[in-house]
């Protein structure tokens, strides 16, 4: 069973990331030191540091969000940008991203541009603390009086958020003195009935929450937990109106699945499984597990993401999982990451990393594009021959920046702190949840990894340091899709049918000295994928997937017929192509298919279910499939991930 605390005063303290635990927790593991040297991960960040987060100071100029801080400020004139109270977020979301980059590799130019606007920030904020530049410009100053869709207090948690990053990265206190002020003033304003305070109240976009936990762990000050808990506590009773869009339908601690607009509920969740870990509350932790089980066994697609209506941005019922219609939002993706790894954390249990790796290379990275100046609000899982593209934030084709630019600097703080995601430590060892080419380090544990994963599935990993007066058990994450895999260490080997795995972990325990090493190869071979029968969109149909990649046709790869008339021929195999000098250097997967001769159906696409009139399989086409993560890189056109299968 899954060890359920091992940490104690003597753990190792967390490194810099955007999950600190405190020194308290009632975690079963706490994050460990990750360095990301090489590889797939590498490049995707390279891409990250030199273009997208540089781009960001005027990209924020453009579309007003600088402006709007220098109008609150009194150092500019002129009308709000913008059309949604929220736009502070994007610079926030955008300072949190810097800040872990300059964590990582120090800039002089990217650390000007954050002092630069850390100090706009700090003009913009009014003596009580309050900050938010829709309702100092726009509203005249009015303060919560639309708590369902003003978002004054998402606005605070993304600026908490940023601010921790600012400190944990730099060392300095501007912009947490800036955070801390507007915690304080919530505080005065926000609490229960009988407290004396002036509004019991929650926001309708969750997130202030888990902001909360965090600065009570940098700051230590436990009021900031109390206050997280007091908004979390508040949800699900009515004062909101009672919708599941806001989170307001029913108590977390009820709830039996996932609802309402994606994201809100998943940074609700977070802030839950936050709680849960630093009270030790066992009611609090049931329904986090609860609600996970349920949202990744009926609401979660092939690619890790999230959000079945474009409606509402929200989940929908238990197996609706539209393709074309698929909502799947990219901050969804990272929220999904972010609820993960903290519940990863908690329980100690494998499949939480399961879950991170495939939203990571699938639902997650489709956000952006290679070179890292487009981007995608929603990630469909079909686009249709012929698609007539509505254009706007909501656009299945990628875009420069959006009106709701939530997503790309999102995007842009996960892969900044990539890192923070990797591995953990406990007092029995060092977990390894994702695979990089790089160095992993706990306590007085280190080891470092080379692979090419996810092209090659051999990771070789070598002890570089370790305790000579105790064993320690280093475990190994085995995906839940892999089915073979071979494991060397020294003079022992193992396979999948004979190794120590336990509930998706590899342990091998001994005492290990540096120089020692381990080589894990996990089966690559590729597969064909078939959903649970209830999910009604995909019936009949298979995917291809290869390790935790999810593969996709796209219309560029096959001129000589739509996709929309594809049969996918399962009684042949898959074979594997590399190719260097496509798409950043993929493997592509080649299978059998046939297009399809469909009777022309006259003025009435509609026949009888017994006639002998019906489609059949025609010309022999070859079916090329690149990585889901790569698609809408080089034209528009059709792509589908499902299907039909002959």
């Amino acid at each position: 069973m899954p060890r359920t605390r091992s940490t104690q005063p003597s753990s190792p303290p967390s490194p810099t990331g955007p999950v600190r635990l405190g020194p308290d927790a009632h975690a079963a593991l706490r994050p460990a030191t990750a360095e990301v040297a090489d590889g797939f991960w590498h490049t995707r960040r390279e891409v990250n540091a030199r273009t997208s987060i540089p781009q960001g100071p005027g990209l924020l100029e453009s579309a007003g969000n600088l402006h709007n801080l220098r109008l609150a400020a009194g150092a500019a004139e002129g009308e709000f940008e913008g059309a949604y109270p929220f736009v502070d977020t994007d610079v926030y979301k955008w300072l949190e991203a810097a800040a872990w980059q300059l964590a990582q590799r120090p800039s002089a130019e990217l650390e000007s541009d954050v002092d630069r606007i850390v100090s706009l920030v700090a003009a913009a904020q009014q003596p009580d603390g309050y900050l938010n530049t829709w309702f100092q410009l726009v509203k005249g100053g009015e303060r919560y009086q639309d708590l369902r869709w003003g978002h004054e207090l998402y606005c605070a948690g993304h600026l908490i958020q940023a601010a921790v990053a600012h400190h944990r990265a730099t060392g300095r206190s501007e912009l947490l003195d800036v955070a801390r002020r507007f915690a304080d003033h919530i505080d005065t304003v926000f609490g229960p009935p009988g407290s004396g305070k002036e509004i019991d109240g929650i926001d309708g976009h969750p997130e202030v929450e888990t902001a909360l936990v965090e600065l009570y762990r940098e700051t230590g000050e436990r009021r900031y937990l109390d206050l997280a808990g007091y908004f979390v506590d508040r949800h699900g009773h009515g004062l909101l109106g009672g919708e599941a869009y806001c989170q307001d339908r029913v108590p977390v601690r009820e709830a039996t699945n996932v609802e309402g607009h994606a994201v809100r509920q998943l940074y609700l969740l977070a802030a839950a499984t936050d709680l849960a870990t630093e009270t030790g509350e066992a009611e609090l932790r049931a329904a986090a597990e609860r609600l996970w089980h349920a949202m990744t066994t009926t609401k979660t697609h092939l690619t890790g993401g999230l959000g079945a209506h474009h409606d509402w941005e929200d989940f929908g019922d238990p197996y609706e999982l539209p393709n074309e219609r698929a909502y799947c939002e990219t901050c969804a993706a990272i929220a999904s990451v972010q609820w993960s790894w903290r519940m990863a954390l908690l329980t100690g249990e494998a499949r939480y990393g399961d879950l991170i790796e495939r939203t990571l290379f699938n639902g997650f990275l489709a956000g952006v594009s290679l070179d890292g100046e487009r981007w995608l609000y929603v990630n469909p899982l079909q686009v249709r021959d012929g698609h007539t593209d509505p254009g706007g934030d909501q656009s299945a084709r990628r875009t420069r920046w959006f009106r709701c630019a939530c997503c790309p600097p999102n995007v842009m703080r996960l892969l900044a702190g990539l890192e923070h995601y990797l591995a953990t430590g406990d007092d029995d060892g060092l977990q390894i949840h994702q695979y990089v080419t790089g160095r992993y380090a706990f306590g007085p544990i280190a080891v470092r990894a080379e692979t090419d994963y996810p092209w090659h599935g051999a990771i070789a990993l070598t002890v570089e340091d370790s305790p000579a007066d105790r064993p320690w058990t280093l475990s190994l994450r085995i995906p839940q899709w892999c089915r073979e895999f071979r494991v060397r260490c020294g003079e022992l080997a193992y396979d999948q049918t004979d190794a120590p795995v336990s509930e998706g972990w590899l342990r091998i325990d001994r005492t290990w000295a540096p120089g020692d090493e381990l080589v894990l190869e996990l089966g690559l071979e590729p597969r064909l994928t078939a959903a649970d029968p209830r999910v009604d969109a995909v019936r009949g149909c298979a995917a291809i997937e290869r390790g935790p990649l999810v593969y996709c046709l796209e219309g560029v790869d096959h001129p000589g017929g739509g996709l929309d008339d594809v049969v996918l021929d399962t009684t042949r195999p898959l074979a594997v192509k590399h190719h260097p000098d496509l798409l950043g250097g993929v493997m592509t997967v080649v299978a059998a298919g046939r297009q399809r001769d469909i009777p022309d159906a006259g003025w009435w696409p509609y026949r009888a279910a017994d006639t002998d009139d019906t489609p059949t399989d025609g010309e022999s086409v070859e079916l090329t499939a690149i990585p889901y993560y790569a698609w809408a890189n080089r034209q528009d056109g059709a792509m589908r991930v499902w299907l039909p299968t002959s």
